[in-house]
């Protein structure tokens, strides 16, 4: 058997060995509660949000996880302290610059560009789409004082 690599998206220490993780783990001739228990760990500082899951299962049936960042849209919902985001105009919560400096600096070397300034307005960005407000205005306008040095991002 070569190296299988299997990829997932689980709630961060809360991974179960139901589907997608039992399935694709037991034909691989794997413990599946072991995999899901060495997943659990990885990804508790994670609770209650979704990350990526890479589990390697190498020919002589060793298991390495590599725990990848979350999507920013869930970081998003961890600092805003909300159940989720919406798509509409409706205002669900709110973060403050901070967190979006603190998300952005998390994700900056998966973005696709090298400037905290410009990193922080992607950010920004995703809140628009989500009904997040930061700093209790519309994320349109927390972008201009981003751009215009209003916020500082240092």
């Amino acid at each position: 058997m070569a190296e299988i690599i299997i990829n997932a998206m689980v709630e961060g220490g809360s991974a179960s060995a139901g589907p997608p993780l039992g399935p694709a783990l037991g034909p691989l001739g794997v413990n599946a509660g072991k995999v899901v228990a060495q997943i659990n760990g990885a990804t508790k500082e994670f609770e209650g949000i979704t990350v990526p899951v890479k589990i390697i299962v190498d020919a002589k049936k060793k298991v390495t996880i590599e725990v990848g960042k979350p999507p920013t849209s869930q970081l998003i919902i961890k600092e805003a302290g909300v159940e989720k985001g919406t798509g509409t105009p409706e205002n669900v919560g709110n973060i403050t610059i901070e967190q979006a400096v603190k998300i952005a600096k998390n994700k900056m070397e998966q973005l696709t560009v090298h400037d905290l300034k410009k990193a922080v307005n992607q950010v920004i960005g995703t809140c628009n789409s989500m009904g997040i407000t930061v700093e209790g205005i519309s994320p349109k306008e927390a972008i201009e004082k981003v751009n215009s040095g209003e916020f500082k991002i240092e």
